[in-house]
């Protein structure tokens, strides 16, 4: 199971592109699909949280899978196989190749050129299917679109998805809290009926 765990983030370490929201597609096709590791509302659960944690996204959803299958020795093998592949590459571009004959390069710049268009269509699929997965509906949808439209904006406090992140998590937490009283009090009224 290590050995497998490692070599699934080695593999999305090595060949994703883009970082972040780009990563998504492969992490979850590995992860729910593949090795069936996770379901999808758990992948769901655990990509907010994620995302809501400072560092490396892949980095920190290795862990959070790592630590679900194996505990501690688990989450430190899946963040070695997908730190891996990264620090090789740099490694050997810092043994092989310059700044300035990367910036010069015409290959090097064709090839970087070919790979924009990609990493934007990957991170558009996981926003959408995301969004789908989150059961948006049209009375909800507003929500995503008004936070990304400050966070665009660029004002100074509005524009800090910091803000949000720890608003959406308040906000959940008395939701749900709210939930489970009034599921409770329903349960309660019930029962005497009965």
């Amino acid at each position: 199971m290590l050995t497998q765990l490692f070599f699934t983030f080695f593999k999305i370490g090595a060949f994703t592109f883009g970082g972040g929201w780009a990563m998504i597609p492969l992490i979850e096709k590995e992860i729910v699909d593949n090795h069936g590791w996770l379901t999808k509302d758990e992948f769901l659960d655990k990509l907010a949280v994620v995302q809501a944690l400072p560092g490396v996204f892949a980095v920190n959803i290795s862990v959070a899978v790592g630590d679900k299958l194996r505990g501690r020795t688990g989450s430190v093998i899946a963040a070695l196989g997908t730190i891996l592949p990264s620090f090789l590459m740099i490694l050997t571009i810092a043994i092989f190749l310059t700044p300035e004959l990367i910036k010069t390069n015409d290959i090097v710049n064709r090839i970087f050129m070919g790979i924009r268009p990609a990493v934007v269509a990957l991170i558009i699929a996981p926003v959408i299917s995301t969004g789908r997965s989150a059961k948006l509906t049209r009375h909800t949808i507003w929500i995503p679109v008004v936070i990304a439209l400050l966070i665009w904006s660029g004002l100074p406090f509005i524009s800090s998805p910091i803000l949000y992140i720890v608003v959406g998590g308040v906000a959940g937490y008395i939701i749900h809290n709210r939930n489970a009283r009034l599921m409770a009090a329903h349960k309660a009224w019930e029962e005497p009926r009965q």
